[in-house]
């Protein structure tokens, strides 16, 4: 029974391994992103995938090689890895539950408005510094190239990207006598930071930096439906490690709980007693 509970525990912690992949993964496939360009939650991502992958090496030797030491840092840093996939899957949702695009009349794409996000994402795209680098990772991405080529009746008929929707126009409301001087006043300010200009069109819009977070609002939101997966599969493992645990201490003793052993210095006072009945049962037989 003892063997088969920690063939079990091993093979978890090989499931385990397996499982920090999608974390990784994910981490991976945001950092070679070519049209969200947000790197500022990847990193996490990253950190504990690894920390998992690791992690689970150690538990599967400490299982297998009933090595409790080493089951011992793995439950503790198990459960440290728990805790924070669980705090930053409730960060997740509660950063992603506001925003969303607007419908415009007569268009199938959507437009969006950056105070319809989180405080905390709106803190974080407008720092000059961040803002640098995602304003170059769109423009080298060619992503407002595409729409070089589109008629009145692209722009009519077509979905774009939020993204797109953003940074490659002016917003739909806006109105020009001249399309490249003259505009009308009393409008969105983002009429005015337009620029038709390849360099320059609507890169230092709200309306980009809202159509970033949006990039950044979906796929969060998706990893944060992947992270409470992890967490329940992560859970039901650290319960069954447990277990394999105990069992791996117990292994290490001849009495059954693995509770009365002795030491060298200072037996337990149990150990005199079994020692003078056992001694009396060799002399009667």
């Amino acid at each position: 029974m003892q063997r088969f509970s920690n063939t079990v525990i091993g093979f978890l912690n090989l499931f385990t391994l397996l499982a920090s992949i999608p974390i990784i993964g994910a981490g991976l496939w945001m950092a070679r992103s070519t049209t969200t360009c947000e790197n500022f939650f990847q990193t996490p991502l990253l950190v504990i995938g690894f920390v998992v992958l690791v992690i689970s090496l150690a538990g599967f030797i400490g299982a297998c090689f009933h090595v409790a030491w080493a089951l011992w840092v793995y439950l503790v840093i198990m459960l440290l890895i728990i805790a924070t996939l669980f705090g930053l899957t409730i960060f997740g949702f509660v950063v992603t539950g506001q925003g969303g695009g607007v419908e415009v009349p007569g268009r199938v794409y959507k437009e969006y408005r950056l105070g319809d996000y989180s405080p905390w994402l709106r803190n974080k795209i407008k720092d000059p510094h961040y803002w640098s680098t995602i304003r170059s990772c769109i423009m080298g991405s060619n992503t407002c190239s595409k729409l070089a080529y589109w008629n009145n009746l692209d722009y009519m008929q077509r979905d774009m990207n939020p993204i797109q929707s953003g940074c490659c126009k002016p917003p739909t409301a806006c109105n020009y006598y001249n399309m490249e001087t003259t505009m009308v006043m009393t409008q969105d300010p983002d009429c005015y930071r337009w620029n038709s200009a390849p360099t320059l069109l609507c890169y230092e819009c709200d309306s980009c930096k809202a159509g970033v977070l949006e990039n950044i609002r979906r796929d969060w939101h998706k990893i944060s439906v992947l992270s409470v997966v992890m967490l329940v599969f992560l859970i039901g493992i650290y319960s069954i490690g447990c277990c394999a645990f105990r069992n791996t201490r117990r292994s290490e003793t001849d009495y059954p709980y693995g509770e009365n052993r002795m030491t060298k210095i200072k037996p337990r006072w149990d150990y005199h007693w079994w020692r003078w009945w056992h001694d009396k049962k060799e002399q009667l037989f």
